[in-house]
């Protein structure tokens, strides 16, 4: 039994650029970190005492013949990606919903090819990860997704990612000094919308936009190089009103992004005295980040009492396999 844990994420800035649609012709670049909230896949392969030959279990149970009558598209693909013929288990678990702008589908895709890997006996690297996860999603399921999630997810750790030319990825590690993150952090906060929604349908209408949105792209890919400043020079309230700044461009670069619950959601966290924020992930539904200064949060948290908060810290290691007994399951 192989189990694999794999983290979710929070993109700051840059949303958008990390599609091929977009960095194949102009500059892209993300700002992003995961966290401390988790996808776990336990993976072995299956003893032949059932009827099925393979059971896949997660928000609901399969149990087949062969890979090809598998619903879920990512574990289909991964299993045929990596050649997988023998009758195996899978296993989901999540800290959080799927579906809620955290990146969750591609920490999916990522940890369970760290798995099966691990059950392969095969040793990977986070690099090889991150670019087959890609691979899988784009190319196989036929996704709309960018390439931002599978790296962070691979890799871990508050990161400057660039997208564009030979290669497309570039992961660059955010140095800060640790007074400087813990009070970064300290101004975060996560709250629940209450709903969830398919990012792929809404990052579909998104990439469409892309030829009339250029300007308000290239304008979030800017304020990624502007957040970088912010950071070294360690100051906070402007990297809060950036978000602010980000997420009024966001907004317009597809009328599916954003609704009237959540623009109330976050009027609220900005009425109480926030210095920005935004929606994560795609849009449509899922989490809201709100940027604070740590005396101004009990009114935020105050305004938003309706809603579920999520305390979180940065994480720095990305997906890693935490329990390997690769023999378990295998009947001699």
């Amino acid at each position: 039994m192989i189990i694999s844990r794999t983290p979710f994420r929070i993109s700051f800035f840059g949303g958008g650029t990390d599609y091929p649609a977009w960095f194949d012709e102009h500059p892209g670049a993300v700002l992003a970190t995961t966290i401390d909230k988790y996808c776990y896949i336990t993976a072995r392969y299956l003893p032949p005492f059932f009827e099925h030959r393979s059971r896949i279990i997660y928000s609901k149970m399969e149990h087949v013949q062969g890979v090809d009558e598998i619903d879920h598209p990512s574990v289909r693909e991964t299993l045929r990606f990596l050649n997988i013929q023998d009758g195996i288990e899978i296993h989901h678990d999540g800290d959080l919903p799927a579906r809620t702008g955290l990146g969750s589908s591609s920490a999916f895709t990522v940890g369970l090819l760290n798995a099966l890997y691990a059950l392969k006996g095969v040793m990977t690297t986070k690099e090889q990860l991150a670019r087959e996860a890609i691979d899988i999603e784009q190319n196989m399921i036929r996704e709309n997704v960018g390439c931002q999630d599978q790296t962070l997810a691979a890799h871990g750790g508050f990161n400057y990612i660039e997208f564009g030319g030979e290669g497309h990825l570039g992961i660059r590690r955010v140095t800060l000094p640790p007074a400087t993150s813990k009070v970064l952090q300290e101004h975060m906060m996560l709250f629940f919308t209450g709903f969830s929604r398919t990012a792929s349908e809404i990052a579909a209408h998104q990439v469409q936009n892309i030829p009339a949105r250029k300007k308000e792209l290239m304008a979030m890919y800017e304020l990624v190089q502007e957040a970088m400043k912010t950071l070294n020079a360690a100051d906070l309230k402007a990297f809060g009103r950036l978000l602010h700044e980000s997420w009024q461009i966001k907004r317009t670069l597809s009328e599916k992004i954003t609704t009237s619950h959540i623009d109330a959601i976050y009027d609220k966290g900005m009425k109480a005295g926030a210095l920005g924020g935004k929606l994560l992930g795609a849009g449509g539904g899922g989490f809201v980040l709100i940027f604070a200064e740590p005396d101004k949060k009990p009114a935020v948290r105050q305004a938003l009492k309706g809603f579920l908060e999520i305390p979180f810290k940065f994480e720095m290691l990305g997906s890693q396999i935490i329990f390997y007994q690769p023999n378990s399951g295998v009947v001699a």
